[in-house]
């Protein structure tokens, strides 16, 4: 009995320093992107290109990541997360040291490449905690992973705007940044991928088959992939022919096109491009609404990025104040976010602008969390690569269409875009409460 509890103990505690490992490597992910971000269109620019192909140019990894998303997250469902997370972190890498060899705009769109294809790498690693988390668990294990990466993406611009000022300083950033990565890969090399992985997979098909034969009314998704479940984890499917790999993927992407997710993944694009719209011409904006000089409106969107870490942190408690209700929890944080967003379109002092800048961070932490949480728990674990790569597929859509509607907003007034978000936001919610309680009410007789 006792060597049974100390086994138990130690599957724990293992389990445990594997998500705190997983913890930093997304917290290095966005800290060295975080490093490039700022500095991406100064050095276009610098390169000689006009503010329309610079914005061509910019649009590039945009669209690669729109095609891209679901086909990788398909992919690390296939043939396992470790070899997944490892390509797509050393083809990163790879992105990164070409843009440090960028010296004129071809190179520049070469080295974009890779990295619009690849770099999905955050993804993937929330695929790998909801496969080794179970459902209780996960809202708490993913907020805490989103707080993390979000701290590197705080400080990031930091290291970034200090090297910036040393000579060449765009190049050792982009050589820095593709060192981290490759430390970043050597990590995931060496966790202790076999003590967890075979196991929490056949957990998981276990958990699967039986909310299949519970669930009738479920989405689908799960026994649309349970073919493929033998071959998730197996070091031989890393080998099998690609065009055995390309038909796996492609059927469950047909699976996940097919399947009745459209109201979740339409809740998603909805919120996603009103937050764009609520940054597009945020400092714009303060800057002739208030007169509000650029250095205070950067010290407001670090005040307010640095919320947004740490809410992470808040998911757990939050969970279980709701008792693990995401549905619930997503549309008051919807509603949170609506509300702020026409507080904000109708502010009249910056006082008011802070006040809504601070809960602003806090409910959009939470809603994404949530959305997350909520397309694993229609879909199934089994294709959690599948449906979060799909889900980063309709927020790229957004970042495509933010832009030329936030452009057009702007035409009317400075207030434009966050009041068209702030509507946006409110059908997000209507669609929730005349779509999602049906729902809800199924999983709770379930």
């Amino acid at each position: 009995m006792n060597s049974i509890k100390c086994e138990t103990a130690l599957r724990t505690f293992r389990q445990k320093r594997f998500i705190q490992c997983m913890y930093a490597v997304g917290f290095l992910d966005l800290f060295g992107v975080s490093m490039i971000i700022p500095l991406l269109s100064h050095h276009v620019k610098s390169l000689g290109a006009s503010p329309s192909i610079a914005g061509i140019v910019g649009s590039i990894y945009g669209i690669l990541q729109l095609f891209s998303s679901t086909l990788v997250g398909c992919w690390s469902d296939v043939i396992g997360r470790r070899y997944s997370l490892l390509a797509c972190i050393l083809l990163s890498a790879l992105g990164y040291g070409l843009l440090g060899l960028s010296t004129n705009i071809v190179l520049f769109i070469v080295a974009r490449v890779p990295v619009g294809i690849f770099k999905h790498s955050l993804s993937i690693c929330k695929a790998l905690l909801s496969d080794l988390v179970s459902e209780s668990e996960r809202p708490l294990v993913m907020g805490h992973f989103n707080a993390a990466s979000s701290v590197g993406f705080v400080l990031g611009p930091v290291v970034g705007g200090y090297l910036t000022e040393l000579k060449g300083g765009f190049y050792i950033s982009s050589f820095i940044c593709s060192s981290i990565f490759i430390l970043n890969a050597g990590l995931v090399w060496v966790l202790p991928w076999k003590d967890f992985i075979q196991e929490h997979k056949c957990i998981s098909k276990d958990n699967d088959i039986s909310n299949a034969t519970k669930k009738e009314h479920s989405r689908d998704i799960s026994n649309g992939n349970s073919v493929n479940v033998s071959t998730v984890t197996s070091l031989k499917s890393f080998f099998q022919p690609a065009c055995d790999q390309v038909v796996s993927v492609l059927q469950k992407i047909r699976v996940v096109a097919c399947s009745d997710m459209w109201d979740v993944f339409l809740v998603r694009l909805l919120m996603a491009v009103a937050v764009m719209l609520y940054y597009s011409n945020f400092a714009l904006a303060l800057e002739e609404r208030f007169s509000l000089k650029p250095k205070m409106t950067g010290y407001l969107i670090s005040y307010s990025s640095t919320l947004g870490a740490l809410a992470g942190i808040l998911i757990g408690p939050m969970t279980k104040l709701y008792h693990n209700n995401m549905y619930l929890m997503l549309l008051h944080s919807s509603i949170l976010t609506c509300s702020l967003m026409f507080i904000y379109a109708a502010a009249s002092t910056v006082w008011q602008v802070v006040l809504c800048a601070t809960f602003f961070a806090v409910s959009t932490t939470v809603g994404r969390t949530c959305i997350t949480d909520l397309e694993l728990r229609q879909g199934g674990t089994q294709a959690s690569g599948t449906l979060i790569g799909a889900g980063q597929s309709v927020t790229a859509v957004g970042r495509v269409v933010a832009p030329l509607v936030s452009g057009l907003a702007q035409e009317f007034s400075p207030c434009g875009p966050p009041s068209l978000g702030a509507v946006l936001a409110l059908a997000a919610v209507l669609l929730m409460v005349f779509r999602i309680p049906h729902d809800t009410k199924c999983e709770k007789n379930d």
